[in-house]
């Protein structure tokens, strides 16, 4: 009896077999860890938009700041006159003139106002509403700034030229520096409609 052995098999509990458990999990295969890519955020020509279309405004509002101070100092006096007639010729003269000048300091100030706009458009190129109510007021503008332009221009052919047909005399021959500085105004008017058309195409493309 005493030659026998006796063996005593011990079976490990699940507690300890949860305790021999590695603490740290085995990290995935390298083949399955993808790397985050993070996209450059876009709108960047956007805002190369806003920044052009600032500029734009700042060139608008001297062009059209410009027509009108032209236009509404515009007077000349001929150096003779009679007992009862003395030869001048004054923008107020013509109602045309006098629309052209207020159409135009409406322009100026209306770009001036609207930079803001355009800055915030600068700061937040993704905003669609700025650029919505640039397009509708812009395109309001446009339409302004053009029929002054276009009757002073009407004017001032006139009075270079004339009209037979009308028996309307050119009055350019005697009154030359007004018809100069007039015609300088309406040059400058018309480049405020080019710019405010360059305006209203740049927006739709931002949008």
């Amino acid at each position: 009896m005493e030659g026998d052995s006796t063996t005593i098999n011990i079976t490990e509990t699940p507690k300890e077999r949860k305790g021999k458990a590695p603490l740290l999990a085995a990290p995935p295969p390298s083949s399955t860890i993808k790397p985050v890519v993070q996209k450059a955020p876009k709108g960047g020509y956007k805002r190369g938009l806003a920044i052009f279309d600032v500029v734009l405004r700042l060139a608008g509002i001297a062009a059209a700041l410009g027509a009108a101070i032209a236009m509404g100092s515009t007077d000349q006096t001929l150096p003779f006159f009679t007992q009862f007639f003395q030869f001048k010729a004054e923008f107020d003269d013509l109602p045309a003139f006098t629309f052209f000048v207020i159409a135009n300091a409406i322009t100026a100030a209306y770009l001036a106002l609207t930079i803001p706009i355009s800055i915030v458009c600068i700061v937040r190129p993704h905003l669609v509403a700025p650029r919505v109510v640039l397009i509708f007021l812009d395109t309001v503008m446009v339409a302004l700034t053009t029929a002054a332009a276009g009757g002073a221009a009407s004017i001032v052919y006139l009075a270079h030229n004339g009209n037979s047909d009308a028996n309307w005399p050119a009055i350019c021959q005697q009154f030359n520096d007004f018809c100069q500085e007039v015609s300088g105004a309406v040059v400058a008017s018309f480049l405020t409609v080019v710019v405010l058309m360059f305006l209203v195409v740049f927006s739709a493309f931002a949008l």
